[in-house]
């Protein structure tokens, strides 16, 4: 039997941990939709209006990616972690910090001085990503990443 070698292990409950913070972090910046999204439901004549209204999907679709991009990203870090023997706290904030000006830097940079987005939002994105990256990283490295923790 031939087993795949090029996706490196990650033990699941530190997948599943990291999922759950990530996407409460998403969750804290999707807030926004949600909140509309509610007090729309509850202005509805009916729970069966606002299930079948467009509203109610795009919140379902809205969670649904939030979550399994959580996922994804989480197996992500984990398998870096992994990959590059990171132990230490110091070493995973690093290594979060890495992940943050690879994935999101770029954008920022491009927002403030092309798009001439106002800071105060760019902050608040900013620091989301400075969760779901550095914070995810301290997180994985606190529960544990590895299969075998002698590896």
């Amino acid at each position: 039997m031939a087993t795949l070698h090029y996706l490196p292990p990650v033990k699941p409950s530190a997948i599943a941990i990291g999922t759950l913070f990530n996407h409460a972090t998403s969750l804290a910046v999707l807030t926004p939709l949600f909140g509309d999204t509610y007090r729309r439901a509850e202005a509805a004549n009916s729970k069966e209006d606002f299930f079948k209204s467009k509203e109610a999907a795009s919140a379902a679709s809205a969670w649904g990616t939030s979550l399994a991009g959580s996922a994804l990203q989480s197996y992500g870090v984990g398998a870096l972690i992994n990959a590059t023997g990171t132990l230490t706290y110091k070493g995973a904030a690093y290594l979060g910090g890495l992940i943050f000006c690879a994935s999101t830097a770029p954008g920022l940079i491009s927002q403030f001085f092309l798009e001439k987005r106002p800071v105060d939002t760019l902050a608040v994105g900013a620091l989301a990503r400075v969760f779901e990256t550095v914070g995810l990283s301290l997180v994985m490295t606190y529960w544990g990443t590895r299969t075998n923790p002698f590896d």
